[in-house]
């Protein structure tokens, strides 16, 4: 893990966990705050130098967090198995709670947020639901309503993690990797989730939003954005030729260049130089 990563303790619910975080610029005061929640199987360590890069980009500070049980963030507690509602848990009850931790204030200045995957419904879970308490969104591939494609794919992984070297490669971003992947693959891959849906929540979104998707997305079809901008109907979409899953490895500069031309013509002042 980089040397500048930091861990807070938080109180979810009754259960203390060790969140490992980083921040970037933080000595930018008075700009804006963007918070980036990583993918199903991600980490701090795994966003590598994207943050900085889009960070250094807008002129903002910038936190990136890994949620408990990913990259180095512990449960001090014993956890029961995830349920159906595990993304709605982590938005309405862990993105507070590391909030209220740092002592970050969303009432006062709302932050952005950028999602991955699981991160960016995350992220428009915390929107929907707190809805003073965001400036803005960018969500990259996010899931809105479970697809044949998404579980095909997960199960594909399931395969790898059970017979190649994945284990190994994602112990490289998390201390525990089994926790990491079991705990994402086996609900992905648990029957009664095919019917999750946030499709109702997204419609209630009002801040400011870009959605993106690549063209090649292994665990999504563009019916997951498209399906945004019908519920959310001021939502921006970006969809990537020549791009999968994760837009911030495929096409960093495209998407660095689309963030900063959405962000500046809703936060006109939001470099602060």
């Amino acid at each position: 893990m980089s040397s500048d990563v930091e861990h807070v303790e938080i109180d979810w619910n009754g259960l203390r966990v060790s969140v490992e975080h980083r921040w970037i610029g933080r000595d930018r005061f008075g700009t804006p705050l963007l918070v980036l929640l990583h993918e199903g199987l991600g980490s701090v360590a795994m966003w590598k130098d994207f943050p900085q890069r889009l960070c250094d980009a807008l002129g903002w500070r910038g936190l990136v967090y890994s949620r408990p049980g990913y990259g180095g963030s512990k449960l001090l507690d014993p956890e029961q198995g995830w349920g159906l509602d595990f993304m709605h848990r982590q938005a309405h009850e862990v993105l507070p709670a590391l909030f209220d931790a740092l002592r970050i204030d969303p009432e006062v200045q709302p932050p952005w947020l950028l999602g991955h995957s699981d991160g960016g419904s995350i992220a428009l879970l915390y929107a929907a639901r707190f809805p003073q308490r965001v400036a803005g969104l960018v969500v990259l591939a996010p899931h809105i309503v479970v697809e044949d494609l998404s579980v095909d794919s997960i199960a594909k992984a399931r395969e790898a993690y059970l017979g190649s070297d994945l284990r190994e490669r994602l112990a490289k971003y998390h201390d525990d990797p089994d926790v990491a992947f079991w705990r994402w693959n086996d609900i992905w891959l648990h029957p009664p989730f095919r019917d999750w849906s946030i499709e109702a929540e997204v419609a209630t979104i009002r801040c400011p939003l870009l959605a993106v998707q690549g063209h090649d997305d292994e665990y999504g079809t563009l019916e997951q954005i498209r399906g945004i901008a019908r519920r959310v109907p001021h939502a921006q979409l970006l969809e990537l030729a020549d791009c999968g899953h994760s837009p911030h490895r495929d096409q960093p500069d495209a998407l660095i260049d689309a963030v900063t031309a959405f962000v500046r013509h809703h936060h006109p002042q939001g470099d602060s130089r």
